[in-house]
């Protein structure tokens, strides 16, 4: 496994939801971090099939672009009674129909929709996941993976205005509480220098990711 020897590196999203929790994430370790929305790069068009394959897409075109390591996030959700959907398309659901940006309101309402069409009330048939891959990347094309994934069950109604996306309907598994009613800290239980992996998607793929390419600072 290559090591991550550079003290800078660009977080290669124009999500301001994952850019905070990322730099959250990032900050004991002394990282200067800047991401591809602050430096005007262009966002690629995610055309992968797999959330590895979106986030080689997003890290390498800003590593390229900018001579620097990129770390990217490809995260999603799938609904096991909708056969994984949406999956790799989470934020496609979101596009509203004009293409003047996202509404997560309306795609919690469709995945709502879809699951009432499904007849699945009951929270034995609402079970799914948030994934997340971090792909760090460097300009040579040469990347390396990281994978989270937490279980839960989706809820109705939404609950919660913290997190962003999809949080107010996802309830991780053991908690009484969505991702929308939780603090960052609480949503991701985890901090530089534990050995678990913390709660959220995101927290699990950064923890792996910390264990392989980093010290704190």
């Amino acid at each position: 496994m290559r090591q991550l020897d550079s003290k800078k590196i660009v977080v290669a999203t124009h999500n301001d939801g994952k850019l905070r929790e990322i730099r959250e994430l990032l900050a004991p370790y002394g990282l200067e971090a800047t991401s591809a929305g602050e430096l005007g790069l262009p966002e690629p068009p995610e055309t992968g099939t797999t959330f590895e394959e979106n986030a080689y897409t997003k890290a390498f075109a800003a590593a390229a672009a900018t001579g620097l390591p990129a770390l990217s996030d490809d995260s999603g959700l799938e609904v096991d009674a909708l056969d994984g959907d949406p999956g790799v398309y989470t934020a496609d659901w979101a596009e509203k129909p004009d293409g003047t940006g996202r509404d997560f309101q309306m795609a919690m309402r469709k995945v709502e929709d879809l699951l009432q069409e499904k007849d699945a009330t009951e929270p034995a048939r609402r079970g799914g996941r948030f994934v997340a891959v971090l792909c760090l990347a460097w300009p040579d094309g040469h990347a390396e993976y990281f994978r989270g994934e937490v279980e839960g069950t989706l809820v109705w109604p939404p609950r919660g205005t913290r997190g962003f996306g999809y949080d107010p309907v996802f309830k991780p598994n053991g908690y009484t509480q969505t991702f929308g009613e939780m603090s960052a800290s609480e949503k991701h239980s985890w901090e530089a220098g534990r050995s678990d992996l913390g709660l959220s998607h995101r927290a699990r793929a950064f923890a792996r990711f910390a264990t392989a390419m980093l010290e704190p600072a």
